[in-house]
Parts: C-alpha cells; structure tokens; sequence
C-alpha cells in the first residue's frame, strides 16, 4: 500500500475516531476518578487538575453522527478506556466490530479481521489532534492552549466547554468541539467538522472494579 493511499485512510479512520479520544481526555478524565472541586474554583484549571489525577478509566458510548450524504443519523455504540500515560481505546460493538487503539506514536487498527499498524509522525495533522489529547489527559493547560482557543460557559452545575484549532489545517477538519455537562462529569460531546457534518457522542462511565 503507498503512503499517500495509508495517509488517506488515516485521516479517515481518525475521522471516526476523534469522538472517542476527545471523550477519553475529557469525559472519563471528569467522570472517574476525580476529587470534588470548590464552586468558587471552578473554571478550565480545575478541569485540568481533575484530568490529570486519572490513572485509566473506561466507559460506554452511543455516537450520532449527522452526514449531509445521508437524511438520518448513523448511530454506533461501544466502549472506551484508557491508560496512562499514553495508550487510548476506542471498541465499536454495533453496528460493525471495530477496534482503534493509540499506543504512544503508533495508531492501530482492526476491522473484519483485518489489522493495519499506521505512524503518526507521518501526518502531522493527525498528531497535532493527539498531542492535544495528551495534553488534556495530563492536565497540561498550557500545551492546551498552544493548539486551542479554550472557551468555558455557565457555572459548576451546568457548563459548557468550547474548543476551538488554533491552526488552519487542523480547523480544516474541525471547526470546534463542543463538551457540555454538569459538576465533574460530561454528558456529551459534540464536534463540528470544517465541511459542515457533525456528530454528538454521549458517554457512560463504567463503575470502577473495587479493590
């Protein structure tokens, strides 16, 4: 296979993928595991001191996504986990067995038996995405914002989280990314691609196995 023809089929499978990574970084980072924060302390450092205490988690999804190709939305459901510091899971159960993992710089993939082991350090804007992602499961806020205009709206009970590429290649393929949820745990994530498609993903976490 050529590399141009393994770069286009990255940026498709990370295409597909981003929902789940952006709910690994942010939804099970706030869902799991995560001390309670003062009202008075709430804002984007708090979230990303929340993040950072995540070791791994897992959780349930139910994706949506809106396709100007098509008049109805095509759902998918599966399960994500993590582990720190770098290794990221996204299993599609329905309607199609799929399995993307990111372990450090590789992304790997299966699909109908058949696996294919695919670098990141060869498409620069798919990396920039998972640096990002990174960043956010660290709580690194500062390697946030080389990459994102952050925006957060309402109070602790309520909220909503904006994210914006700072870069134009990247804003090329998403415009924003759209988290909203409640306290310390996100409900849904939604993301905005450059040609007007859109998908909504809403996240369950799973319960922590007792020790």
């Amino acid at each position: 296979m050529s590399l141009a023809s393994q770069g286009r089929r990255a940026v498709e499978a990370w295409h597909g993928w981003r929902h789940g990574l952006m709910a690994l970084a942010c939804g099970l980072g706030l869902g799991l595991g995560s001390g309670p924060v003062r009202a008075e302390e709430w804002g984007v450092d708090a979230l990303m001191r929340s993040l950072a205490q995540t070791k791994s988690s897992r959780a349930d999804f139910v994706e949506q996504k809106y396709l100007s190709s098509v008049e109805t939305p095509l759902e998918s459901s599966g399960e994500l986990s993590y582990q720190a510091p770098d290794r990221l899971e996204k299993r599609t159960l329905k309607p199609t067995a799929e399995s993307l993992v990111l372990d450090k710089d590789t992304l790997l993939l299966e699909r109908k038996g058949r696996k294919r082991s695919i670098p990141l350090q060869s498409y620069p804007e798919v990396g920039a995405f998972v640096e990002s992602i990174r960043a956010t499961l660290a709580g690194d806020r500062a390697a946030l914002d080389r990459n994102y205009q952050i925006e957060l709206e309402g109070k602790r009970e309520r909220w909503r989280l904006l994210l914006r590429p700072l870069q134009a290649k990247a804003a090329a393929m998403v415009s924003q990314i759209r988290f909203s949820g409640q306290r310390e745990h996100i409900e849904t994530i939604e993301i905005l691609q450059g040609n007007g498609d859109r998908s909504v993903m809403t996240i369950t976490p799973q319960p922590q196995p007792s020790n």
